[in-house]
Parts: C-alpha cells; sequence; structure tokens
C-alpha cells in the first residue's frame, strides 16, 4: 500500500507537470520604444536612437508632442529611468510635464563627441580621441533634428537633457547654439574640461537683448575635486555657470540652480532630472 501511494503521487506530480509545461506560451514581450538607427554624413557613421512614444500616439493623429533630446541615451545608460521619468511626470494625476517623445542617442564614443579641442596636455593625454564636438552639435544641428521632426508628430519645443562630459556638451550647445533647444539641463557638467575655458566663452545668451525664452536648470551633487591638474570643484564651476547666467538679469532667461548634496557624480541624474521637470513646471 506504502509503494502504490508513492506511485500514485508521483504520477500526480508528473501529469502536473506535464500539464504545465504542456500549456501554450502566453508571454510576449514588453515593448518600452523604438530603435531606429540614422546614417551620420558629418559623423561618418551610424548612430543607434532609442525612442520612446507616449500613450497615445497614433501617427495619424494631429496631435503633436514636444522631443527630449537625450545624451547618453543607450539603454544601459540613462534611456530606460528618463523614458519612465517623463512617462511619470505626464500622467493625468501628476502633470508636470506634457506627454512627450523621447530620443535616447546611444554613445558611440562620448569623449570624441561631447568635448572640445583643449589645450591642456592631460586632457589629451588622457582622452587622444577628443575634441570632436564640433562635429556633434552639426550632427544634432543638420541631421538628427530634422530626421526625427520629418517622421514624428512633433510640436517644435525641444529639450536636451546631459550629464558629467554630456553637461559640458549641453552647456557648449547653449552658449554656442541657444536657439536649438527650448529647455537645457545640465547635470553635474564636466566644466573643468580645457581648465574650465567654457566659463569665459563668450555667447549671445549673456547678452541683456537676448530675447529667446530659455529654460535652464543646472543641478550639482556633492562632487568634490576633478581629475584635473590644478584640480576645480565641480560644485563651484556649476555655481559660477549659474551665477553668470543669471547675472544677465534677461526675463527671457529661467535658470535654476539646485544644489543636491545627497547625490554625488553616479547617483545624481535620475533625481536632478526629476528636479527639473518639477522646477520647471511651477515657473
Amino acid at each position: 500500500m506504502k509503494l502504490f501511494l508513492i506511485s500514485l503521487t508521483l504520477l500526480l506530480h508528473t501529469s502536473t507537470i506535464s500539464a504545465y509545461t504542456n500549456k501554450p506560451d502566453t508571454t510576449k514581450p514588453f515593448v518600452l520604444g523604438k530603435i531606429e538607427t540614422i546614417h551620420s554624413n558629418i559623423l561618418k557613421e551610424d548612430r543607434i536612437l532609442n525612442i520612446y512614444l507616449p500613450d497615445g500616439y497614433n501617427q495619424a493623429d494631429s496631435v503633436k508632442y514636444p522631443v527630449i533630446y537625450l545624451l547618453d541615451g543607450s539603454a544601459n545608460e540613462d534611456f530606460i529611468h528618463i523614458a519612465g521619468l517623463v512617462q511619470f511626470c505626464s500622467f493625468d494625476w501628476v502633470k508636470q510635464l506634457p506627454k512627450s517623445i523621447v530620443v535616447g542617442i546611444a554613445n558611440v564614443d562620448r569623449r570624441r563627441d561631447f568635448t572640445f579641442p583643449s589645450s591642456v596636455q592631460s586632457d589629451k593625454t588622457n582622452n587622444p580621441a577628443s575634441g570632436y564636438s564640433k562635429e556633434f552639435i552639426r550632427f544634432l544641428q543638420s541631421e538628427l533634428l530634422p530626421a526625427i521632426e520629418s517622421r514624428y508628430k512633433i510640436s517644435g519645443h525641444r529639450t536636451l537633457i546631459g550629464e558629467s562630459l554630456g553637461g559640458l556638451l549641453a552647456t557648449e550647445v547653449l552658449l554656442k547654439k541657444p536657439a536649438l533647444f527650448n529647455k537645457y539641463i545640465i547635470v553635474s557638467p564636466s566644466l573643468w574640461w580645457d581648465n574650465g575655458s567654457i566659463l569665459t566663452l563668450p555667447s549671445e545668451v549673456y547678452n541683456a537683448s537676448f530675447n529667446r525664452p530659455l529654460d535652464i536648470y543646472i543641478g550639482v551633487g556633492k562632487e568634490g575635486l576633478t581629475p584635473t591638474t590644478p584640480p576645480r570643484v565641480m560644485e563651484v564651476d556649476a555655481n559660477l555657470l549659474a551665477d553668470k547666467l543669471a547675472a544677465v538679469k534677461n526675463k527671457s532667461l529661467n535658470i535654476k540652480f539646485d544644489y543636491l548634496p545627497a547625490e554625488n557624480h553616479g547617483t545624481i541624474m535620475h533625481q536632478a532630472v526629476l528636479n527639473a521637470f518639477r522646477l520647471f513646471s511651477k515657473k
């Protein structure tokens, strides 16, 4: 009898497993966005774009959407969590952001793309491929923006987000090509590059007569000293940039400086972008 019960138990267990494993697979992929490739004649390479489309997006509708362009936009960098923040902040019960498209620009070589030529020998030695931000900005202006705006339902309102060397690039765009974007979210920018020369760069945004409305967020954590000789302090450099912009006292510029002492260079991105969305919604 005991042997019979054991055999019956094993038979029932095996039947249960068989019934479960023979069920049709009802799973399906969880799709967050689209992956597109654009060929750049300027950069002479293909670039991958990770694209988040808001809920309800329909190419046949008349609704148009603002676009958030994200540097360091690879799937294993900032794209997934920034797309999540955009979705959250645009929920009807949150309303800190309009429904928006996110274009994550996947990296090929960020040290090459996000830096301008440096006169500092250690910058050149430690980053031998650096110094091609001019070409990358041309790619943004002449190839990427027109491609996105020809393929999607775009309102014409653009935001640029960059952190660290991406923050350096976003600062360079702000100072050299301010009209490219309506909002700049600059997080822990590596303004130490070329011994902080970007802080002395002339720009039309410093003129009292500049009349293009811009929202500019500059966020920095407890960063500490930069990897330079002599060392600089990232918090100080970020504050200098914000102060210089605010000193213009131009009502066209909406400057938000945000010091986040609980965050460091590795943890700041998510919280800073969330803060930027909140601060811009309250202006």
